[in-house]
């Protein structure tokens, strides 16, 4: 790889405006003219074009892609276009615009499928702008997806915030179509908080339909003290109220007195 020389003793490296520059860099974006690489992108197996030098040198996977795949000894003809099947044009698109200018245009049709892109390209700033969009742009239908999409990923921070609006809005949250869609390890991370703003009843019913819609045998037992959490060291042998658990009389067999009132 060649390396920039040394500037001499003396020298000052002075910037221009920034604005003009990523601006012109954006000009290339999807571009065909002096374009080298072409991918075909998607089921509707549209164009896209690109330009090596600026992909191989923002992206460990495509640097490596290149190598392996070079130009044509006439390096006016491009090589074999690079089919991409499995993303959608528009993902693929947002992370070409974040290689070229450091800047992604996201909306919640995309951002979830543009934080895969990110973890599967190794570009650990475009994850950190997904996460970011991610989790402030939240609502009760896309808690779930989020939540989800975290798990799978091991991305511990979304998951902690997707829990944390779950907690606060529970009772919406069940109602929805992706919470029945939820697998087995994320429905479990919801049931292990301690801050479900629900009441038990609705919570087994929620659980059940989520069972039912797995084909997921749901014994009701297993659930009948879900409403339940240890006490403290004080008095490890009683249990609290979980938050949102409506009081009832046989809490009172169970239940930390303080946690009644």
């Amino acid at each position: 790889m060649a390396l920039v020389p040394a500037p001499p003793p003396g020298s000052a490296l002075l910037r221009g405006g920034a604005a003009s520059f990523t601006a012109d860099i954006r000009s290339l974006l999807h571009n065909p003219l002096f374009s080298d690489v072409t991918f075909i992108v998607g089921k509707e197996r549209r164009e896209l074009y690109g330009h090596r030098c600026v992909l191989a040198c923002r992206c460990r996977v495509f640097h490596e892609m290149f190598l392996e795949q070079p130009l044509l000894a006439d390096s006016s003809q491009q090589g074999q276009p690079i089919v991409l099947s499995d993303v959608q044009p528009e993902v693929f698109l947002a992370v070409m615009e974040f290689l070229y200018t450091n800047c992604v245009t996201l909306h919640s049709c995309i951002a979830l499928e543009v934080l895969t892109s990110a973890l599967e390209y190794g570009l650990e700033d475009l994850r950190k702008l997904c996460v970011q969009y991610i989790t402030d742009t939240l609502t009760v239908e896309l808690a779930c997806e989020a939540l989800q999409a975290a798990v799978t990923y091991g991305q511990d921070d979304m998951k902690k915030q997707c829990l944390t609006f779950i907690e606060g809005a529970t009772q919406d949250v069940v109602r929805t179509q992706t919470f029945r869609e939820l697998s087995d390890q994320s429905l479990l991370v919801i049931l292990q908080s301690d801050g479900l703003t629900i009441d038990e009843v609705e919570l087994v019913r929620a659980v059940r339909e989520w069972a039912h819609v797995n084909s997921v045998a749901v014994v009701g037992e297993a659930w009948k003290f879900h409403a339940l959490k240890k006490g403290g060291r004080a008095q490890p042998h009683l249990l609290k109220r979980r938050a949102g658990t409506l009081p009832r009389e046989h809490h009172r067999r169970y239940l930390d007195p303080s946690s009644l009132k």
